[in-house]
């Protein structure tokens, strides 16, 4: 049976440890229901089911497909669009309503995570943008497979902090809260890494703190970047001294994290390879990446349509 082409598919992702999951999907359907909206709605099941459940809609022909999500689940939808089968991907648009512990790529739209109600109307409308994909691809010899990302790729302490703070989130269930214990938390966890990177034909071999890998601002660590001009921003952090460490946080809330000169150094690529990491966690938008260096990443223009605000 084919769809309407005016129908949504919706993946609602309940926020992790929220006892009102069930309270704001109502109010959210509600919302829908009165503006006429016709859905299919689908709640995810756990971790994983995000994306075989994007994949699966995308495959049935959803035109429109809605996360009810944060950074974490609107990853998986990318991944689940971006290995999906069908022969109309250019065609299927993704919507966002904010509704994770982390929203750091919606936030970069303007879309409110309390304000639900504008951003169903902004889907509503449907003003639509080509946006770039970046795409990490691993081959250790023995298996070989890829993971896209829509914000940044994250090595050493960036994806440390990353899961430092959603723990914190659940635990302490405000944002302002859970950043600033994540900060406290990672003064004393400066691990160094050893890491061998190529960008733009250069080999960094060095021992490094945290690269960002950033299609959009990367929770501030890549400020610079934006994502739809066909280019990756990465940061690459040394170790700072406490005094600079202090200074860095105040700057990385102010979006000025570039200004920290002595300590990061910026780049604009294509492509990265990242073929040493030693004992560093890698994370895409907050996913945790298990596999192991080396890593083949790049940026894939226009790949993906999101339906933006007005």
């Amino acid at each position: 049976m084919a769809i309407e082409t005016d129908r949504w598919g919706i993946i609602y992702n309940p926020k992790a440890g929220s006892r009102k999951a069930q309270k704001r999907w109502n109010e959210i359907r509600d919302y829908m229901e009165s503006r006429g909206v016709m859905f299919d709605y689908l709640q995810s099941e756990g971790y994983g089911s995000v994306e075989r459940l994007a994949r699966m809609l995308a495959n049935n022909g959803y035109k429109t497909i809605v996360i009810v999500g944060g950074d974490g689940a609107i990853n998986d939808a990318i991944n689940g669009i971006m290995t999906s089968t069908t022969e109309h991907k250019d065609q299927v648009a993704l919507g966002i309503i904010p509704n994770g512990i982390g929203n750091d790529f919606a936030k970069y739209w303007g879309l409110d995570e309390d304000d639900y109600k504008q951003a169903v109307d902004w889907i509503i409308n449907r003003r639509l943008r080509k946006i770039d994909v970046g795409r990490c691809g691993y081959s250790n010899g023995k298996m070989c497979g890829t993971r896209y990302f829509i914000n940044a790729m994250y090595i050493g302490l960036g994806a440390r902090f990353v899961w430092i703070s959603n723990g914190t989130r659940r635990f302490w269930g405000m944002q302002w809260l859970s950043f600033l214990s994540s900060m406290f938390l990672l003064l004393f966890e400066r691990k160094l890494h050893r890491m061998h990177l190529k960008i733009n034909d250069e080999h960094i071999r060095d021992r490094i703190m945290t690269v960002c890998i950033g299609s959009a601002r990367g929770y501030g660590l890549t400020p610079s970047a934006v994502p739809y001009n066909g280019w990756l921003d990465v940061s690459v952090v040394y170790r700072p001294e406490l005094l600079q460490l202090m200074k860095g946080l105040w700057l990385l809330v102010q979006g000025r994290l570039l200004n920290l000169k002595k300590v990061v150094k910026p780049y604009r690529t294509r492509k990265v390879k990242i073929l040493r990491a030693q004992n560093a966690s890698i994370s895409l938008d907050g996913r945790q990446l298990y596999e192991q260096c080396p890593l083949d990443v790049r940026i894939l223009p226009e790949a993906l349509t999101l339906i933006i605000p007005k």
